[in-house]
């Protein structure tokens, strides 16, 4: 059994002449489907000059170079530009203000799609393959919906905006600490004892024209005593003095630098401690306690030295004696909160008078 395709021109003719038996249900469906298909042409309307050639719109060929594009442009534009046109110009004989303004957006279009190099190759390659009717839709809003700046700026600039952000914070934070202790007496009456034997408070008699008053003199006194407890306390944690190095835009600069002592440190520990066997220093000891106990650098220093001590002396780097005192903290923690008359009187609350306590209000 031999077959023979038919055209489509011929499976009219057929049908027409009564030869239906070609007409299956495929058929119909094949005839259906291919009726609603793109034409393919070069020229799409809605994309870049419309049913016009760009270069026809400039008067230019193909070939062209970018300055005989912008010359072409140029000589268009003062033709057609709206505020230059007159009626009743012999070079624009026919022309309304409003087929003018039409055309001087169509020179347009056409400057702009012509002049930058990738979306002048996107639309040689649609006059050269009009059959790729989706492609030239995708390359067309895929170039206009690109965004303007380089995303590097854009992340370069929010990268600093943050960094900015992050230092005046730190730097506030660190000012508040700093502002609660002077307030503190037992703060204040050290750094006025160092002030004393630094000679900074000595008040000396004044006399004539240069005699402050109390105010001025209680007012250096107490910079004072603020600069003293600004250079002598070590501010952990939260509150610290903010450092450059500590900014995200610094860290990430860095970040080669702190991946290469972080992999160095792994493996010199892994070293020390797992091939050669060596014991714990207590810098060690702390580290591992703090993994243990899952907290930040920060958080671990902001600890009291007497602590940390404390979890030497427990050897709360080995992680069984780690999870009894988690353990026994817990315990203890449930004993405190049932004692506490503050928790007391919370739950009380709680069983009397809080949510879980539903009632009607009165008419």
């Amino acid at each position: 059994m031999r077959l023979r395709f038919v055209s489509r021109s011929e499976m009219v003719f057929r049908a027409e002449h009564g030869w239906v038996s070609l007409w299956t249900p495929s058929c119909i469906i094949f005839l259906i489907a291919t009726s609603y298909i793109p034409t393919a042409a070069a020229l799409i309307e809605g994309l870049y000059c419309g049913t016009q050639v760009c270069y026809d719109v400039l008067n230019v060929n193909r070939d062209a170079t970018k300055p005989e594009i912008a010359r072409a442009y140029r000589q268009q534009a003062r033709r057609y530009h709206p505020d230059r046109f007159r009626a009743g110009d012999p070079g624009l004989a026919g022309e309304t203000q409003g087929s003018a303004e039409e055309k001087f957006l169509l020179v347009t279009t056409a400057y702009e799609t012509l002049k930058d190099e990738d979306s002048r190759r996107d639309y040689d390659y649609m006059l050269d393959h009009p059959e790729e009717y989706y492609r030239h839709y995708y390359a067309y809003y895929r170039t206009r919906l690109a965004p303007k700046v380089d995303v590097r700026v854009v992340i370069l600039v929010t990268v600093c905006a943050i960094s900015i952000f992050q230092y005046y914070s730190w730097q506030s934070s660190y000012n508040e600490a700093i502002n609660y202790l002077v307030t503190v007496p037992k703060y204040r009456i050290q750094a006025t004892e160092i002030a004393k034997q630094q000679g900074l408070l000595n008040r000396t008699k004044e006399k004539g024209r240069n005699r402050r008053t109390k105010e001025e003199i209680r007012e250096q006194e107490e910079e004072v005593i603020r600069d003293i407890i600004k250079n002598k306390i070590d501010i952990k944690g939260g509150y610290q003095k903010p450092k450059m190095s500590d900014i995200l835009l610094c860290k990430l600069v860095l970040l080669p630098y702190y991946l290469m002592i972080s992999a160095s440190w792994y493996v010199l520990w892994f070293y020390r401690f797992t091939i050669c066997r060596e014991e714990y220093g207590n810098e060690e000891k702390l580290y591992i306690i703090r993994r243990n106990m899952k907290m930040s650098q920060s958080q671990f220093d902001s600890l009291d030295d007497k602590l940390k001590e404390t979890f030497l002396e427990k050897r709360l780097w080995i992680r069984e004696n780690y999870e009894v005192y988690k353990q026994e903290q817990e315990e203890e923690m449930k004993i405190k909160m049932a004692t506490d008359p503050r928790m007391k009187r919370y739950r009380r609350w709680m069983r009397n008078e809080g949510p879980g306590r539903l009632t009607f209000a009165d008419d």
